[in-house]
């Protein structure tokens, strides 16, 4: 079998030997960052970034859904994903357009070119989960699958964690929101 590189040994190492019983988060972060590092280098193979794929792969379960609704989903703030949207919209991947008379709602479209993307970029994807559990057996994938469930689901009831995906202006605290509503400035600078 082929001795993993360099640093994923120094990590390896890390976790079996240096700290073996530290914090579940930093396990699940470093074992993140390894399938996310994977996907990358066979992604970019294919001229798409990782944060294409976020948004890809969204798309093609539900095309057509508004910018807000998509970085909702992709959990990311909505600046990022005009960003995104832009690129994607010059490479071909996406269409965005305003429908009826409400100006403010832009959707998302995939175009054939994003369509297509799906039969090449999901392989990989799938490849990269493969090569991740091989020589684990089915039953501890399984209960790896419900640990990590229950451990969305058990965060996600804490009182403390009103949701898992970064916020949007409009679920800010109240004393935050206040200050970014329409007219804050003219009241704060008034004596």
């Amino acid at each position: 079998m082929k001795q993993p590189p360099p640093d994923t040994q120094t990590i390896l190492r890390h976790w079996r030997e240096a700290v073996p019983n530290d914090r579940l988060a930093h396990l699940v972060k470093d074992a993140t960052r390894s399938l996310v590092r994977a996907l990358q280098m066979r992604l970019a193979e294919h001229g798409v970034s990782f944060g294409h794929w976020t948004f890809l792969r969204i798309l093609w379960e539900g095309d057509g859904i508004t910018q807000r609704e998509l970085s909702e989903q992709a959990g990311v703030m909505e600046p990022t994903t005009f960003s995104a949207l832009k690129a994607m919209e010059r490479l071909g991947y996406i269409r965005r357009k305003q429908r009826g008379g409400d100006r403010k709602k832009v959707y998302v479209t995939l175009t054939p070119k994003g369509r297509d993307l799906r039969k090449r970029l999901v392989p990989l994807a799938e490849a990269v989960n493969s090569i991740a559990v091989r020589d684990v057996r089915t039953a501890d994938i399984a209960t790896t699958r419900n640990v990590l469930l229950s451990i969305i689901e058990n965060l996600a009831r804490d009182e403390s964690v009103a949701d898992l995906r970064m916020p949007s202006t409009r679920e800010l605290s109240p004393h935050k929101a206040a200050r970014r509503a329409p007219g804050a400035r003219k009241r704060a600078r008034k004596p």
